[in-house]
């Protein structure tokens, strides 16, 4: 998007004609100057949307079904409701605002289909944007003493949060206060979906993954973010493209990274077993994080005051560490025992699953997310993500030994039933349905099943076997590839989307000539980034719930970026040996 499409936007948001009541005017009255109650929903109120950065964006912003008094009361009691009772029935509280939300109509991307080019860009433009890449972490890192990542609300919500889910994370959520921010999240939604605000918060984009081009980023540091730069320096090590000082400094970047993610990020849990191990949380206590100030106070007053382990994180930060060749005691604690507590089984403990945003699958098998923490507070509920999946069995394939897992029945069967549930995703096409999902992309899920396959493969074959006597991840690897092939590299992409392709290709092996579009994409767009990097920041991860809250940076992009090409770079010489 450019100046001119913004300017018009703008304009057209603060110049359009009211039609009915406008968010202000439901909660202006009961939620801006109350006193008594509960006191963060008022606070909320006021730092989110009624703010005078965004007054001026959303008070043309009417629904003229609030025209009819009924309507317009029954939704200020709801707010009042949810303010003044001491233990509110939120089913009952969210219900006028379902109702509205229904009427908004939000959707995923389709790109265009896009003609292959006639050949790859040249071996010499590759390596430049991997080096590019490289230096582009390495300075980061030089400069914040940290490789930042960023967060941004996009305040029109996901297209998979209609009233019905709606409702299911107001009745699933635990802490209060991320009630609360669900709710006047979601009121807001509508109020800006179904107005000229829409385009201007939300603009139209090429490819899958969202640009982030919201004014208001947040930086962070998270264990989950400093595993992956982890992979990606060791990347950048591997392509043997690193100047003699380059790889020096990736070494030390690794090195502080991971003891960031073992020993900072550590928090000790207890286990179903009544013992205690050592996870690994998703936001490490301040000053950790590295948050300015000022949004260490947003982040409180927005809700997100506490912040409990997770298994991805976990898994993630153990997976890293492996790879980078680290002793620390806590990698021989067998993650498997600890995650079989947290594994859903039909029936015993489905009710696991609070927020079941993605009831179109079965989660049989699948392990949630959030870990209680040591006091025994999980404020999100609980979900279940596909691709948090994929990590876990990914991490056990790289310490299959250590944790001797075939060796132990048990242990071997939490990795059957995790493969049973994949399995059951690919034969029904869900993994393609972004609903499916509740953090990433399918397109993320295809390219963390390409990094999953290749520890499994990198298995002796009698550890295969064990593994996956069925050949189930065979089986997914080709219904994966078929996806990357006909659907994401044969449509417009923009450079994260062609990313996640090529880690997807270059993992399951297929063929170097379907690498062409998705390396044009990326060669040809180096310098989108301007000042802060190669690239442009994407959608690399987000939060459904309170609000569409997207995740990434320019570092993710030149991280994912470095890795894919690291990996075409690999399969082409090999082939070119070969030839």
């Amino acid at each position: 998007m450019n100046l001119q499409y913004f300017a018009g936007a703008a304009c057209r948001a603060l110049t359009a004609r009211k039609d009915g009541p406008s968010l202000y005017d439901v909660c202006d009255p009961i939620l801006l100057r109350h006193h008594g109650g509960d006191a963060h929903l008022a606070k909320f109120y006021k730092t989110a949307l009624g703010n005078p950065g965004l007054r001026p964006l959303l008070r043309r912003t009417g629904l003229p079904e609030l025209r009819d008094e009924s309507r317009f009361r029954a939704l200020q009691d709801a707010l009042i409701k949810a303010r003044d009772d001491e233990s509110p029935d939120w089913a009952a509280i969210g219900g006028p605002i379902a109702e509205l939300l229904d009427t908004v109509r939000l959707s995923h991307p389709r790109p265009k289909p896009l003609a292959a080019p006639p050949r790859a860009p040249a071996m010499a433009d590759i390596e430049h944007v991997i080096r590019s890449c490289g230096a582009h972490l390495l300075r980061s890192f030089g400069r914040n003493g940290f490789i930042p990542t960023y967060a941004a609300f996009n305040l029109t919500g996901d297209p998979d949060v209609s009233g019905r889910e709606f409702l299911m994370a107001l009745t699933g959520l635990n802490a209060r206060g991320y009630k609360n921010s669900t709710l006047l999240f979601n009121l807001a939604r509508i109020f800006i979906a179904r107005s000229p605000a829409g385009k201007l918060i939300n603009p139209p984009w090429t490819g899958i993954a969202e640009p982030m081009w919201e004014p208001m980023q947040i930086r962070h540091r998270s264990a989950y973010y400093d595993a992956f730069f982890t992979e990606a320096l060791l990347s950048f090590v591997e392509t043997d493209l690193a100047s003699p000082e380059e790889a020096s400094l990736s070494r030390r970047a690794i090195t502080d990274m991971i003891d960031f993610c073992l020993k900072t990020s550590r928090e000790d849990v207890p286990s179903r077993d009544g013992g205690m191990v050592g996870v690994v949380t998703a936001l490490a206590p301040l000053p950790h994080p590295r948050f300015s100030r000022f949004f260490a106070q947003i982040k409180q007053d927005l809700g997100f005051g506490i912040y409990v382990p997770d298994c991805d994180t976990t898994a993630c930060a153990f997976s890293a560490a492996t790879q980078a060749g680290s002793d620390d005691p806590i990698l021989d604690q067998p993650l498997l025992d600890f995650y079989r507590g947290y594994q859903v089984r039909s029936g015993a403990n489905e009710p696991r699953v609070t927020v079941p945003l993605n009831d179109n699958i079965d989660y049989e098998g699948g392990v949630v997310t959030w870990i209680d923490n040591l006091a025994g507070e999980h404020p999100f509920g609980n979900d279940l993500d596909p691709t948090l999946n994929l990590d876990i069995l990914e991490v056990s394939f790289r310490n299959l030994s250590r944790w001797k897992i075939i060796e132990t029945p048990q242990r071997l069967d939490v990795v059957h039933r995790i493969i049973g549930f994949q399995k059951r995703l690919a034969m029904s096409g869900a993994f393609t349905n972004p609903r499916s999902h509740i953090y990433y992309l399918p397109e993320l899920y295809c390219a963390y099943f390409g990094r999953c396959y290749a520890a499994f493969t990198a298995l002796p074959l009698a550890a295969q076997r064990a593994i996956d006597p069925d050949g189930a991840l065979a089986f997914i690897r080709d219904k994966v590839l078929a996806y990357v092939q006909t659907e994401l590299i044969a449509g417009e992409m923009n450079v994260f989307d062609a990313a996640l392709a090529l880690i997807a290709l270059g993992h399951l092996g297929a063929d170097t000539a379907s690498f062409t579009p998705a390396l044009h994409c990326i060669v040809s767009h180096l310098g989108e980034g301007g000042r802060r990097g190669p690239f442009k920041a994407y959608e690399w991860n987000k939060m459904k719930t309170p609000t569409r809250i997207l995740v990434g940076g320019p570092e993710v992009t030149s991280a994912f970026v470095l890795m894919g090409l690291a990996l075409a770079r690999r399969a082409m010489m090999r082939g070119a040996a070969g030839a």
